[in-house]
């Protein structure tokens, strides 16, 4: 009796062990975008690592020198890269693939770069739309781009800019410009961040923060620094980085 008295204590024990034991927890995929924007340049690579809003938003990243010019796009979403989006253009009660311009998207970078199409838009077309060497669909995943940057200075300029549109919040409502439908395709104003980069130094790692956010219906190429009315939006991007140099 005694002696199964003792089994059952050491079986109780053993079951209590694996009931309190931690779960490994499955790692987060990384995709791996390669863009080539120069032909040569100094190798740097953008980790995104996605937080909890994430889903399907627009992206671009480019770069400028220190003074503040526009030197070239790294990576841009390809909706917004070839202004043909999945759900451009409504058919009866469905959407099909078409063209679509959405000059609330990513704003302040269109004005950077200083393309403007014949409607007036800095936003690319269908027929002049950004190289295949620098777009891509947006990633599902944590992702990596490998890219190249060019810049004649010590130090250089990353710029991030995000939207992802149905992110309406207290501020940010549907009500808050009733007339302006450009906005209602915005919702919060896109993002924007930025890390400065030292180019001569390989290894390095600087962390891309939020700055400011675009003009709400993209009208203008204006950065409003205070984002304090920015919920959710805030939360598409857990953290992003900028290291100088190969990968692994």
């Amino acid at each position: 009796m005694k002696t199964l008295k003792i089994a059952s204590l050491i079986l109780l024990i053993a079951l209590s062990g694996c009931v309190n034991s931690p779960k490994t927890q499955p790692q987060e995929k990384t995709d791996i975008i390669i863009t080539q924007p120069f032909p040569n340049g100094i190798s740097i690579n953008i980790n995104f690592e996605k937080g909890e809003e994430f889903y399907h938003p627009l992206i671009v990243f480019w770069i400028e020198d220190d003074e503040g010019r526009y030197i070239e796009t790294l990576y841009a979403s390809q909706s917004i890269a070839t202004g043909t989006f999945m759900y451009g253009v409504a058919d009866g009660k469905k959407w099909k693939s078409g063209e679509r311009r959405r000059q609330a998207a990513l704003p302040y970078w269109g004005h950077r770069r200083g393309v403007k199409a014949p409607d007036g838009l800095f936003l690319p077309t269908p027929q002049n739309p950004l190289p295949d060497a620098i777009t891509g669909a947006t990633p599902t995943n944590n992702f990596t781009i490998s890219t190249t940057a060019n810049a004649e200075t010590e130090y250089m300029k990353v710029f991030m800019e995000i939207n992802q549109t149905w992110d309406w919040n207290h501020y940010w409502h549907n009500n808050l410009y009733p007339n302006d439908d450009e906005y209602k395709t915005s919702c919060q104003p896109a993002l924007v961040y930025m890390a400065r980069v030292k180019i001569s130094e390989n290894g390095l790692t600087y962390e891309m923060l939020p700055i400011g956010h675009s003009h709400p219906s993209g009208k203008t190429g204006e950065l409003f620094p205070d984002i304090s009315k920015h919920t959710t939006a805030l939360k598409i991007a857990k953290r992003i980085t900028v290291t100088v140099g190969k990968l692994d």
